[in-house]
Order: C-alpha cells, then structure tokens, then sequence
C-alpha cells in the first residue's frame, strides 16, 4: 500500500503538528506493509523538504504553489493531488486540508476544534478549519484524531459519520533520537541549571535554585497569565523558585505581556521564546515541575514529555489532557488561579506527592509510542483504501 502522507508542517519552525509528522513518517517507514513517501504544498520551499524527511521516505511531487491550491481545495474538487505526486493509494493531510484525489483513498487529521468551541482564541485563517474537514468528509474522507476526546467532538460538532473517524494516539515527540527519562527512579531531577553542548541552557535568576516550566507558542488557550498570577501566590511561599516560559510569540502575546508587567515577582520570571528539541529536552531535566494550564488541547505533547522526564506535572482537567495524562498528573479546574498555585505547591514541595507522579508519570508516558501510531495509522489507511 502506498501512502502519501502532507508534510508541510516539517518546515520552518517546527509546532506540535511538525512533531506528529516527523514520528509517525519514521515510524511508518520501518514498517514492511506501508510505502511511504511525502510531499509539500509549498513553492518557495519545496526544496527544503528532502533533507528533513527520515530514512526510507522517498519525496514525491511537483511544484505546489501553496496560496492558489488552498483557495482551490477549499471550493472545488480540482486540481487531484495525482497531477503533482503521481498515483497512491492513500493520500494523508496532516494539517486539517487534504486534496481532492481522482483515485486515492484520503485521510484528513483534526488535531482539536478550537475554531468552534473558542472562536474567540482563534485567528482568521484558523476559523476555516472547521469547514474544510467538512467539505473533506462529505467527499468521502476519513477523520484521523489524536484522542478519542477529539474523536467524538468530530462526531457531534461536525457530523462525521462514526464509523470514518479513528482515534490513533502519537508518541513523544524525540522519543526517537533523545531519551527523555533520565531522572532517577526515586524521582528526583536534575540540577535546575542545564547546560546545551558547553553553554548553560538557562541561567536562573540569583538566589533561584528550582524553576517551574511551561512549554509552548504564547497564545490565548495555553492560559500564560493565569500561570503568571500563580506563580505569584506560589512565590510569596517559596521563594528559591523561578517561572520558565519556553516558546514562541503568537497571537495573543500581549495578554501575557500586560500579565507580566503586572507581575509582583517578575524577576523570577524568565523568557526564552522558541528554543530547539534538543534545548528543551534539557529544560524538562532541569524543571522541578511542568505547569501546563490550558484552557482546551486536542492532545497533549507537552505533559507527555514531562512524565517521560520523570518530571512531576500540574495541568488543567480540559479536552484530551486527562484522557492523555492519566493518574501521572496533578489535574485542576482551568482558570483558577489559586487552585493553580496550591497544586503548583504540592508538587514542587511534598516529596511523597512528587515521588507518586514521577512513578505513576513515567508508566503512563510507556504507553504511547510511535510504533502503535504506525500500527493504528496503517489500519485506518486499509480501512479507507477498501
């Protein structure tokens, strides 16, 4: 069976969606049933695709010129994504958008739906993705999720029938070329300053031996200024502990801005903007815990990472988190800012509490591997290639 699986989301700075990509495209060539190859819808940067790809995926394509082809496939069942990469039996779209196809069976993946459930967290171009998984369903696609949370939100919020939509979890990003659980088994971490090749990775304010950290793009639904009003309440209690924010500017950045200008202990607070898989693979050995306090997540990779670590995690009880998570996190309400910083507390100070979500953590984490994505991945394009 040959699949052609969209990995555009491999170039430029690589998000949750790229991390998806890049695993299951490896997992997927080690597989003997599965002919995997990739493509791009890109014109300026089609180019950068081969030497991103792993072994044993071949790339396969045409020039796409990104723009006219979206408008296209939003509206109109042409051009087939044949004329650009040539005859498949799967074509798979990552990233909400699939092509229409003359022959191929398609696949089209819906990370979450945060375009209907918070429209006002969304911007312009995010508020389409709704529409277009329709359109892909009512044209026969089949719905790939990553939770069975997301899974039947498709159902419900968009009229999927049930029978074409499949929940297939990913594994931990880097879980390929890096490990992850490198604390020891009586859970403790590591020193809380890392260091990247012979440079420290994060330099801690003075007096500053512990750090919190929180991982991802600075937008409205990861929740950064209810984390900043915690951390707060947690730093009038403990005072050798630092906030690390690890990720890039996005839309909705200047809510965390006015939260941390607001901020009482701002300069326990350091910024890192967007650092690479291999820097933040070190932070997670350095953090004593792993706040994620999201208002809505389709998935997860965050906590995911954090309890391979061995790194004990506080995160909101919203969308797939507990479905991912499990019993290896701390869950509280989305939005409290006081439930947020106690929990905060328990986890950086009680011993036992931390002992139990390291153990309980790294089990969890055991479960998702990119093997079974691959295995769950390949079953979806059989069911859809018949």
């Amino acid at each position: 069976m040959k699949v052609a699986l969209d990995a555009t989301p491999l170039l430029g700075v690589r998000t949750g969606i790229g991390y998806f990509c890049e695993g299951a495209l490896r997992a997927l060539a080690d597989r003997r049933d599965v002919e995997i190859a990739a493509f791009a819808v890109s014109w300026r940067r089609r180019h950068e695709l081969a030497p991103l790809l792993p072994s044993g995926v071949t790339r396969l394509q045409r020039p796409m010129p990104a723009r006219p082809l979206h408008l296209a496939w939003s509206y109109l069942s042409v051009p087939p994504v044949e004329w650009f990469i040539g005859p498949v039996d799967v074509v798979h779209g990552t990233n909400y958008v699939v092509p229409p196809a003359h022959r191929a069976a398609r696949v089209v993946s819906v990370h979450d739906l945060t375009p209907l459930r918070f429209p006002e967290l969304c911007d312009q171009s995010t508020l389409q993705f709704p529409r277009l998984v329709r359109r892909a369903a009512q044209s026969g696609a089949w719905v790939h999720t990553d939770s069975q949370f997301v899974a039947d939100e498709v159902v419900a919020e968009l009229g999927v029938e049930p029978s074409r939509v499949r929940a297939v979890h990913p594994g931990i990003p880097g879980m390929f070329d890096r490990d992850l659980a490198a604390t020891s088994e009586d859970g403790t971490t590591s020193p809380s300053t890392a260091r990247h090749g012979d440079a420290p990775v994060l330099e801690l304010p003075s007096g500053v031996k512990r750090y919190v950290l929180a991982v991802g793009t600075v937008e409205p639904r990861k929740d950064y200024p209810t984390l900043v009003e915690a951390f707060d309440l947690l730093a009038e209690k403990v005072e050798d502990v630092a906030l690390v924010i690890a990720g890039a500017d996005g839309w909705g950045a200047e809510a965390m801005n006015r939260a941390l200008d607001k901020s009482r202990h701002r300069a326990k607070i350091v910024r890192l903007g967007y650092v690479s898989s291999g820097r933040l693979s070190e932070l997670f050995q350095g953090a004593d815990v792993v706040a994620y306090p999201s208002v809505y997540e389709g998935f997860g990779f965050v906590p995911l990472e954090a309890m391979a670590a061995g790194v004990p995690v506080v995160a909101t009880s919203v969308g797939s988190i507990p479905e991912v998570v499990g019993d290896g996190a701390l869950l509280v309400e989305s939005g409290d800012v006081e439930v947020l910083a106690n929990a905060l507390l328990t986890a950086l100070c009680d011993e036992d509490v931390r002992a139990g979500l390291v153990t309980r953590g790294k089990s969890r984490a055991k479960q998702f591997t990119w093997e079974a994505c691959a295995a769950g991945l390949t079953d979806l394009y059989r069911a859809a290639a018949r």
